[in-house]
């Protein structure tokens, strides 16, 4: 299995907004993705910062949906609530519980 993490910083008065997106627009569009095994959000909601968890099958499965134009679609959603860009990296699953 492998994951993306991908850090991201939201505006502090926007988390609330930021988890709504995620969770009402961009979940339910990566649910039809081949390969996808899920999905955490964390959040620090008085600092903006959250970290984006995404477990996938493959890493072939994580590479298609990272350049595919699906994603840019996805993160583009999050344009309004983020105080920065994100910042992502791909990691093997090494322990699973």
């Amino acid at each position: 299995m492998f994951a993306r993490a991908v850090n991201v910083r939201f505006q502090p008065d926007k988390v609330d907004d930021a988890c709504r997106i995620v969770e009402g627009e961009i979940v339910p569009a990566m649910e039809s993705e081949e390969g996808l095994k899920g999905q955490l959000l964390l959040t620090q909601p008085d600092t903006g910062k959250a970290i984006s968890i995404n477990f996938w099958e493959t890493e072939e499965a994580l590479s298609a949906f990272g350049s595919s134009p699906r994603y840019g679609e996805l993160m583009g959603k999050l344009a309004g609530v983020l105080a920065g860009p994100p910042e992502g990296d791909r990691y093997q699953v090494a322990i699973r519980t």
